[in-house]
């Protein structure tokens, strides 16, 4: 048969990807566009541009929730699918558009799940009433699509709990990748001396946001040897109250300690393989995790990981032998003092750190390569488009 058209739906796409879900749509793209069989276009939000169809929100919903201004946008976007046999959509954020794409054309719709916003209850920080909104529009994707493809064994699992009505059939596990030529090993020292990092140090990336875990790892950081220095590659705030708490819990460690460097921008590309690879530890404190991309991309730089044990993380990252997992609680200070616990314990023994910093970069190029999820997606395609 002639080439399967697909109409990729998105919020993120670059220079505007500040997320793992992001990641993940550019490089599973990057991937899907080497393929013969898929004809593959992106439609994104920020506006006309030449790299993707983009979609401006509609002038009259600009002052609107955000909740309300995706909605919107997805509507002028579902308007715009018609040409494509199947639509794949990322994020309740694009989630309406290939819901409203498939009723109005009729083709099927795809969607990842990404996360889940039943088990997100702190977005309502962020969205307000939106938040209801976020959830009624999931919910909907859900229970209407062709097919879920959930990141890990976890996420399927969350799924199925969260949207019990939903065919078990129709939930397909099919985990992110990491392109492991870009994150790999890059040992360059100037990168530091930019941001003045020196001797020592453990890492956290990541967006400030309730689920990241950020809170909990400042906090326990007070009883992790001030030998060791700790960076901080956090920004972009889901909303002022946390980047607020975020800002003072950074600024009492910084009043003793001088190895607590913050940095805020987005890194480019090859300062952050920089300053993962050079670290000796990457911290993932996450309270909820579907699987962790920044995981792999820590791996991928050969950098040792110390994650919580949620969600997808221990499909990644393996307990021992890539690094090791610390038990969520929700007593707070019970997990903080676990976690402190680790950190002390793993940062004094480099060698042990190093091997599996080594035993992780083998695992993310062998296990989690783009070419076979995509090779999984289009099987996918095929099975809910009925083709061979």
């Amino acid at each position: 048969m002639t080439a399967i058209k697909v109409g990729m739906v998105t919020k993120e796409w670059p220079p505007q990807v500040y997320g793992g879900a992001g990641v993940h749509v550019v490089q599973l793209a990057e991937a899907l566009q080497k393929i013969s069989e898929i004809e593959l276009s992106v439609h994104c939000f920020g506006g006309e541009r030449t790299d993707a169809n983009g979609y401006s929100t509609p002038i009259d919903f600009l002052g609107a929730n955000p909740a309300v201004q995706a909605l919107a946008t997805n509507l002028v976007m579902a308007a715009e699918l018609g040409e494509v046999h199947l639509v794949h959509s990322h994020t309740w954020y694009a989630n309406m558009a290939g819901h409203m794409a498939g009723l109005l054309h009729g083709i099927p719709h795809v969607m990842s799940a990404h996360s889940l916003e039943p088990l997100r209850p702190w977005k309502s920080e962020q969205l307000g009433g939106g938040y209801r909104l976020s959830s009624w529009i999931e919910r909907t994707a859900v229970e209407s699509a062709s097919a879920i493809i959930a990141v890990s064994e976890g996420m399927r699992a969350d799924v199925l709990d969260a949207y019990p009505s939903v065919d078990p059939e129709r939930v397909v596990t099919i985990r992110n990748g990491v392109d492991t030529d870009k994150f790999a090993p890059n040992r360059n020292p100037a990168v530091l001396g930019k941001y003045g990092i020196s001797g020592r140090y453990a890492i956290y990336v990541g967006r400030i946001t309730r689920q990241k875990g950020l809170a909990h790892l400042l906090r326990a950081w007070k009883d992790v040897p001030a030998e060791y220095g700790l960076v901080l590659a956090a920004g972009s705030p889901d909303e002022p109250r946390i980047g607020q708490e975020i800002a003072d819990l950074i600024a009492e460690l910084q009043e003793s300690r001088s190895n607590i460097w913050w940095i805020q921008e987005m890194l480019a590309h090859d300062e952050l393989t920089a300053v993962l690879t050079q670290s000796d530890l990457f911290l993932c404190p996450s309270i909820y995790e579907p699987l962790g991309i920044v995981n792999l991309e820590a791996m991928g730089c050969a950098t040792a990981v110390l994650a919580s044990k949620v969600g997808g993380i221990p499909e990644v990252v393996a307990n021992k032998v890539t690094g090791e997992l610390v038990e969520y609680s929700l007593d707070s200070a019970e997990f903080e003092t676990a976690f402190a616990r680790s950190i002390s314990r793993l940062m004094a023994q480099p060698d042990l750190l190093a091997s599996y910093g080594d035993a992780g970069r083998a695992r993310a190029r062998d296990e989690f390569g783009w070419d076979a999820v995509a090779e999984k997606t289009l099987a996918l395609y095929k099975k809910v488009l009925k083709v061979r």
